[in-house]
């Protein structure tokens, strides 16, 4: 075993529990334990629910059917449906529906602002996912989105405004039909199998509609779809899971101004412990990262001293414009709230605003460059980390996104990126793993897959697949193996894995982890776009 290997494997089982002192094993078990004990099997239960009770009879229209019904239309939605539209042949067509519940498609790139598929590529960073993920980032580019990198590294900047565009031109030439705002509301099973899904009722302006689907691909975030399909899942408590944010922009900053103070005194991830006490293998302490605490010090004193709102202030800056424009300010976190919970996301919401508003009088008074800069905008929704994961056929570990595993029925790779539960290691060793399709099928769940945040998996491997790029890997191998399953006339808990496999492959994904492939999509849209 290598030494890097051995920092890693005590790393991780010090998140476990073993080789601490008996407080801290005590503490350990006691988060897995309320983890454990979250496990449910429910189709949906109210958190607000009262003892009064409405009956109601309920005949609902068929709206619409599909073959493939992709819910929720973020990074792993898009590249579901942009996957399943792709293993359409002339002879074989597959009709794939997207839905999104917001005015456009992006998911947290368009409605948080968040910039960055992929923060993690420092120098190092040799085997990364290709695939849809990687396409976004180069088609951005290419039709005007994508044009920054990320501070101190090679990672792209998207523009997440153009971004809305650019999601709606790739569906569009995909030849997917799409659905805005539009929310899911529940499951539709067949009554003959309970377990096999046929559809999902929605609710729009239009009304309540049923859609009729031979696959449904969840891409909700939060299992939605599973959860009330009567998947088992998990789901931490408020006080384990991580913070809800508030992100903002801000236009006016003197870059060259701000560009010296934070040269006079570079942050690295070391400094990141200021804020989250976190673990990391050594490697990643002195890299430069774009990060403030100082500047909010006075801010989180008075704020803690005053006991009111579970608010915090630090984070990360992302990158400035040459005009002066900070697109992307993550400094307002807030703990303690369920994002399940109608109620709890209302009060985050609001109180979110409100830090946003002390963060910019802070970031005037303490930041040079910030002196003369305004509001440009508040995210349009919470950015949320974790909420329910499912149970899956195989659940994903964190050894296994540490230890380099690989798996039969991988449908790609993401380098060895972990990033959540106060661990942060960054893949600059050019370690990765893959991903199995089983951690996208559900331990009891027919014709229905899961990619995304919300795939099956534990807290550490959690802190890995919740990144925005590797929801684009299991997004791209759901969309393909609901495809395939379609195609051969196979149930989704039966697919021909080498069948997926193969098709992934076709469409330039790195399912082993070899360099260079993935891009023959590249470039094919905006070149079209261009010509127009």
């Amino acid at each position: 075993m290598s030494d890097y290997q051995a920092k890693i494997d005590r790393l991780i089982k010090r998140w476990e529990g073993k080789g601490m002192t008996g407080e801290e094993v005590v503490s350990q078990r006691k988060k897995k334990e309320s983890r454990d004990s979250a496990r449910v099997t429910s189709t949906h239960e109210n958190p607000n629910a009262t003892s009064e009770t409405v009956r109601e009879t309920l005949v609902t229209p068929v709206v619409d059917r599909c073959d493939v019904l992709v819910v929720g239309g973020g990074p792993a939605g898009i590249s579901a449906a942009l996957a399943a539209a792709r293993t359409a042949t002339k002879d074989s067509p597959i009709d794939v529906l997207i839905l999104e519940r917001f005015g456009c498609f992006g998911g947290v790139i368009t409605t948080v602002g968040m910039e960055t598929l992929g923060w993690y590529r420092y120098e190092g960073c040799t085997v990364d996912s290709e695939g849809i993920g990687k396409e976004l980032e180069r088609v951005s580019a290419r039709m005007g989105g994508g044009d920054r990198k990320w501070a101190f590294n090679d990672s792209e900047c998207l523009d997440t405004e153009n971004f809305k565009f650019i999601a709606d031109t790739l569906l569009k030439e995909a030849g997917c039909r799409t659905l805005l705002h539009t929310t899911f509301v529940d499951a539709i099973m067949d009554p003959e199998d309970p377990n096999k899904i046929t559809g999902v009722a929605v609710e729009n302006k239009s009304g309540r509609g049923i859609i009729k689907a031979s696959r449904v691909i969840d891409c909700s975030g939060d299992a939605d779809v599973a959860a009330r399909a009567g998947c088992e899942f998990t789901k931490l408590n408020r006080e384990d899971a991580m913070g809800l944010t508030t992100v903002f922009n801000l236009v006016g900053v003197d870059k060259s101004n701000f560009l010296k103070h934070i040269n006079k005194k570079p942050a690295t991830y070391r400094d990141w412990s200021l804020t989250w006490q976190q673990d990391t293998t050594g490697k990643e302490d002195e890299l430069p990262s774009p990060y403030m605490q100082q500047e909010f010090d006075e801010l989180n004193k008075k704020t803690k001293a005053e006991e009111k709102e579970p608010l915090s202030y630090g984070g990360s800056w992302s990158a400035i414009t040459e005009k002066g424009e900070a697109t992307n300010l993550n400094l307002v976190h807030m703990k303690g709230f369920d994002p399940l919970n109608a109620k709890d996301l209302t009060e985050a919401e609001i109180m979110g605003r409100k830090g946003v508003m002390e963060a910019v009088k802070a970031l005037k008074e303490n930041v040079p460059g910030f002196e003369a800069s305004r509001l440009r905008n508040i995210a349009m929704t919470l950015g949320i980390r974790d909420s329910r994961k499912i149970i899956g056929k195989y659940n994903l570990t964190g050894r296994d996104v540490a230890s380099q595993a690989k798996f039969p029925d991988t449908i790609g790779v993401f380098p060895e990126f972990i990033d959540g539960y106060n661990i942060l290691i960054l893949p600059t060793s050019g370690r990765f793993f893959e991903v199995p399709l089983g951690c996208l099928k559900p331990k009891s769940g027919e014709n229905l897959l899961v990619a995304g945040r919300c795939c099956a998996g534990d807290m550490v491997s959690h802190a890995a697949m919740r990144n925005m790029m590797a929801c684009t890997v299991t997004g791209q191998g759901a969309g393909v193996a609901a495809a395939v399953s379609f195609r051969n006339k196979q149930p989704t808990s039966e697919v021909d894995v080498k069948d997926v496999q193969d098709e992934l492959v076709r469409q330039g994904v790195n399912i082993h982890g070899f360099r260079g492939v993935g891009r023959e999509w590249a470039g094919t849209v905006a070149s079209a776009v261009k010509a127009k």
